[in-house]
């Protein structure tokens, strides 16, 4: 609230304050020009919610709110690690599960969150379903903490109690919409709290487009703050370190085999196979950075990419899989690490062999369109184009970056049409298009499909949950793959023994007759009268 005073003859504006929140403490204050306009506890800018900044003010409005609240740089930022194109944004879970889920995976890590109440309880119950057994914090609050600047006060608070070093190496704050679109400064949390670190992200959901990107969020982050503290001075000596030979980086989440079958492709050429980032410990995040090469399995991690590139670290893409993509990977691993050609055929020889004969046994010949929204879509639809399936569409929630140009141009040139940042619509159609013998993809594209008598499995518990590099991966979907397109017949004989159930006039209660939804009321009006005179009172 402003009041007009006058001095000394000159009209004045005074401002009445209701409280201290404006003094409140600014732990790490902001540095370099674009932070210098970071609002403060205190200012309009964090404490007045911009109007659309609630939950359901719609994804522009909460924009606006964030950008209107000092977020701009952040917005622009996510704007450009993560395009949305070429629609608004794919319909998959909450992001912030993606990033939420790496902290939860991480050795003496806690994880904080501030969001709306039914947000944080969607999270919660999504990463403990998924198997996650550590606490989530939470910092909760309403509309007079958020207005007042309270809020960024108990979460600081929050962090203060938190940080105790017996327990934890890292802390893990993160935003959700409200208090992003709300501006609350997680930025300005101090650093470190008794020797625990302080990560605060924001994962807005209407700035990060999929959870798998938000794994990036917070990979980033902690491999930003993690090369600082590398640049400062000594750092913990990461665990199984390889010893005498340089480290290939893994970036992207992966089936455990996956690590251990690419080492092994790697030894031939002087190379090991180092971390896989998301860590799971935080000194694993200085071995990460001090690699010869980092191989984006995943090609979205741009956040992360970034700071590699800073740590002079090359980033090769793609993936070990099948035998062209096995062979043209070792040659860009070959080629990033300066290792002579002659010596790369050599050790490729044996590994193609292998992963020849393993595809050859294990051959797929079903007609398959595949979707999903983890990041390795086209990874895999390489190597079931190997394997011999006539795949037609390959759909990924996922954006194109150059890290997977590549695998892109390979499956185009093999007839496969690809879809970036494919939408429901799009992957259902692609079902509808191409019927195919087996579809891969999300929930509601695997149902669609059910519902079609096609059969059909869920990419990512039954997919992107096998090993698929090299020659351990080259025969690992042959088995799930073929046993699935051989159930069209037991699809067929249920949909035909359950044929015209759960739609039309037999979906449903319907009171009254006269407002069935189709010309087959008239039968049916037995069945509703039944219905309609079922009480409580019967049970």
């Amino acid at each position: 609230m402003n009041e007009r005073a006058t001095i000394a003859g000159v009209e004045t504006t005074t401002e009445v304050v209701y409280d201290a929140a404006a003094e409140a403490r600014i732990d790490n204050p902001a540095r370099g020009a674009a932070d210098d306009q970071m609002p403060s506890p205190g200012t309009d800018a964090l404490h007045g919610p911009a109007e659309g900044s609630g939950c359901h003010g719609g994804k522009a409005e909460l924009t606006r709110a964030a950008e209107a609240a000092g977020n701009g740089e952040l917005m622009q930022r996510l704007r450009t690690d993560y395009p949305q194109g070429p629609h608004d944004q794919p319909q998959s879970m909450c992001p912030a599960f993606g990033s939420l889920r790496v902290g939860l995976r991480m050795r003496r890590t806690a994880t904080v969150l501030s969001g709306s109440a039914c947000c944080v309880y969607g999270l919660t119950f999504t990463s403990h379903f998924y198997g996650a057994k550590r606490t989530v914090g939470y910092v909760p609050f309403n509309s007079e903490t958020l207005v007042t600047g309270k809020l960024y006060e108990d979460i600081r608070e929050a962090v203060h109690k938190l940080a105790d070093p017996q327990l934890y190496d890292t802390i893990i704050v993160t935003n959700l919409c409200v208090p992003t679109a709300s501006g609350v400064p997680l930025r300005a949390l101090p650093k470190e709290i008794n020797g625990v670190r302080i990560v605060g992200i924001d994962v807005p959901g209407f700035g990060v487009p999929t959870h798998a990107e938000a794994k990036d969020v917070l990979a980033g982050a902690m491999l930003n703050y993690a090369r600082l503290e590398a640049a400062a001075g000594p750092v913990p000596a990461p665990k199984n370190v390889a010893s005498g030979r340089p480290t290939i980086t893994l970036l992207g989440e992966m089936f455990p085999v996956d690590p251990v079958s690419i080492g092994r492709m790697l030894e031939p050429l002087g190379l090991a196979a180092g971390p896989v980032v998301p860590t799971r410990e935080w000194r694993e995040l200085y071995g990460a950075l001090d690699c010869a090469a980092v191989a984006a399995i995943h090609p979205f991690y741009t956040a992360s990419v970034r700071e590699f590139h800073a740590a002079g670290r090359d980033v090769v893409g793609s993936a070990p899989v099948g035998v062209e993509g096995t062979a043209a990977w070792l040659d860009a691993i070959g080629e990033a690490c300066g290792i002579p050609v002659r010596t790369v055929d050599a050790a490729k020889a044996p590994i193609l062999a292998a992963t020849k004969a393993a595809l050859e046994g294990s051959p797929i010949s079903a007609r398959i369109t595949l979707s999903g929204y983890e990041g390795s879509e086209l990874i895999v639809g390489r190597l079931l184009k190997e394997s011999g399936a006539d795949l037609r569409y390959v759909g990924t929630a996922c954006p194109k970056t150059r890290w997977n140009e590549g695998d892109a141009e390979w499956l185009t040139a093999h007839g496969v049409h690809v879809e970036f940042r494919a939408s429901l619509e799009k992957d259902i159609a692609a079902v509808d298009s191409f019927d195919p013998e087996l579809a891969i993809g999300t929930t509601p594209v695997v149902q669609h499909a059910k519902q079609k008598s096609i059969p059909a499995l869920y990419f990512t518990n039954l997919i992107s949950a096998r090993p698929l590099m090299g020659p351990a991966g080259a025969g690992s979907l042959a088995t799930v793959i073929n046993a699935a397109a051989g159930n069209k017949d037991r699809f067929d004989a249920m949909t035909a023994f359950f044929e015209g159930v759960g739609k039309d006039h037999t979906a449903g209660v319907w009171h009254d007759p006269n407002r069935l939804p189709d010309k087959q009321a008239k039968a049916a009006a037995p069945l509703v009268a039944a219905k309609s005179s079922v009480t409580m009172e019967d049970f």
